[in-house]
């Protein structure tokens, strides 16, 4: 594992050509803190809970604030937590940490890979930290322990929130509906980050505007005439309807929605039939449609009842017998980037990084839902960037695990020591005005 020396990552930071030596006080804070980070992290990382099941780590993380002097309410929204440390007048900061796990199993081989099983949908599964989120915990929880250690280095109130279910893009709206704002404050800005699995540890990356996408999950059920495996002509079989819904939904994107315009529709899933020589009389196909401006994302629906209806029609089934498209009013909205902020934030890191290691991010289809902390009628202005997670050898070699790979893994102590003192300075910085 990589060490990190102070007085030589000082020096490091000089060379880049900063013009202003970041806050020592803070540097040696979060530098002696790094090993209790570490073990945290790794903790965390063996003991994973999925969305709507994160008790002990939503306890763990509210233990460790209120040891620190946070006032802590817990189970607040699921099992969510609020921690806010006042320290004087000034502005009220969100920042935002997710906790829950995927269903899945973790092939990484690490010393303190999880190997914690559960049920899920009926069947045994996994349980893995495979998108960050043990990173983001561990940031969140190093960045309050150093704010603290340098409160009189700034002023206001911190407004720490651990949030349940992001995952299944539930957690934010459960706490917000169960009246976040109202309860603590309006916050004047909010920000938060995600693990990134293509950036190299010691780095960030920061976008503009839309960074990731509206992100819906739509059902279509195809309904047919059951029959024999050996008689077809007595059956109009849905599989094959299906099967043709599934190319024509490829040609919404390639065909229909203006090419500079971004949009995707993936079929991950097709459920029908029972044994080989049964024609069955239903299938069900589960997609996820993500896009970025409201015109497109109700086209791409429009889109979808139409190929769906006619592709039935054509293949003979009767008005009763027409697909049915499922698409909830729910969905988790497109991530905004204040730009702003992005540039108050991208000015803290670069004090702290130098400019070598703080780097533009390209929008992702990939969805979060921090992005309703700023879509209230508040308008608060939000930023969720880029922690860069890769180990040095996996950059080298080009093996780069997505984001929910079961080998995906982040290199941990330069990851947090990044994340904690970006996310330090850009909180100092605000609130003094920065």
């Amino acid at each position: 594992m990589m060490k990190i020396n102070y007085a030589i990552f000082l020096l490091i930071l000089c060379s880049f050509g900063t013009t202003t030596v970041p806050d020592e006080e803070l540097f040696y804070a979060i530098d002696k803190d790094m090993p209790f980070l570490t073990e945290f992290y790794k903790v965390r990382h063996k003991s994973p809970e999925l969305s709507l099941e994160e008790k002990n780590t939503s306890k763990a993380l509210a233990d460790e604030l209120r040891k620190i002097g946070f006032e802590v309410t817990e189970n607040f929204g699921g099992y969510g937590i609020v921690g806010i440390y006042k320290n004087g007048k000034g502005p009220r900061i969100l920042y935002r940490t997710d906790m829950d796990a995927l269903p899945m199993y973790e092939k990484t081989n690490l010393d303190y890979a999880s190997e914690v099983t559960t049920e899920y949908n009926g069947a045994t599964a996994g349980t893995m930290h495979s998108c960050g989120h043990d990173i983001h915990m561990t940031t969140w929880l190093g960045t309050a322990r150093a704010m603290v250690e340098v409160k009189n280095s700034w002023k206001g109130t911190l407004m720490l929130i651990g949030q349940p279910a992001e995952e299944i893009g539930a957690g934010a709206r459960l706490m917000l509906d169960a009246g976040l704002y109202t309860k603590f404050g309006v916050p004047d800005y909010g920000i938060g980050l995600h693990s990134s699995p293509t950036i190299p540890a010691g780095q960030v990356g920061f976008g503009k505007g839309n960074t990731m996408a509206n992100t819906e999950s739509i059902d279509i059920k195809v309904f047919g005439k059951g029959g024999h495996g050996a008689s077809p002509h007595m059956a109009i079989d849905p599989v094959v309807i299906a099967s043709m819904i599934v190319m024509d939904l490829q040609t919404i994107v390639s065909r229909n929605i203006i090419p500079t315009e971004p949009a995707v529709i993936t079929v991950g899933a097709i459920q029908g039939g029972i044994k080989h020589n049964i024609i069955p009389d239903e299938v069900v196909l589960k997609l996820t449609v993500r896009t970025y401006s409201e015109e497109t994302r109700l086209y791409v629906h429009k889109r979808i009842r139409e190929i769906s209806r006619g592709v039935a029609i054509a293949a003979g089934l009767s008005n009763d017998k027409l697909p049915e498209v499922i698409i909830p009013e729910e969905f988790t909205p497109a991530n905004y980037n204040n730009p702003e902020l992005v540039d108050k934030l991208v000015a803290s890191a670069q004090r702290v990084l130098g400019s070598d290691h703080v780097v533009g991010a390209e929008r992702q289809m990939v969805g979060e839902d921090f992005s309703r902390y700023g879509k209230t009628e508040h308008q608060v202005p939000t930023v969720l960037y880029w922690l860069g997670t890769v180990p040095e050898e996996r950059m080298k070699s080009g093996d780069l695990p997505g984001l929910h790979s079961p080998f995906y893994y982040p290199e941990p102590e330069l990851s947090i020591k990044t994340g904690v003192t970006v996310t330090s300075q850009a909180l100092i910085d605000l609130f003094n005005g920065g």
